[in-house]
């Protein structure tokens, strides 16, 4: 499962904005995309968005979009404390 920025945002108790400034601040995102997907490639992706235009033709915009082992990576980096994984009540016997 992949996350939008603004749905990893709310994960993490942020604001869109907020989570991106602390990215910024940190390295992780150059603009709004990955800084280093050498290394970062792991937890971040960009997804390409190519759409028609009737006036300009092929349009492409990317975005950034946060795997599921990329939660709590950027916890980590940006030092937000997640709160524990509730059990799983099917463990119980």
């Amino acid at each position: 499962m992949e996350r939008t920025l603004a749905q990893t945002a709310t994960h993490l108790g942020l604001t869109r904005p907020q989570l991106i400034a602390r990215m910024r601040e940190k390295g992780l995102l150059k603009g709004n995309l990955p800084a280093d997907l050498k290394r970062d490639g792991e937890y971040l992706r960009i997804k390409d968005s190519p759409w028609y235009d009737e006036k300009y033709g092929m349009q492409y915009s990317q975005s950034t979009r946060v795997k599921q082992s990329g939660i709590r990576w950027l916890a980590e980096q940006l030092d937000i404390d997640l709160p524990a994984l509730p059990a799983n009540r099917r463990d119980v016997a």
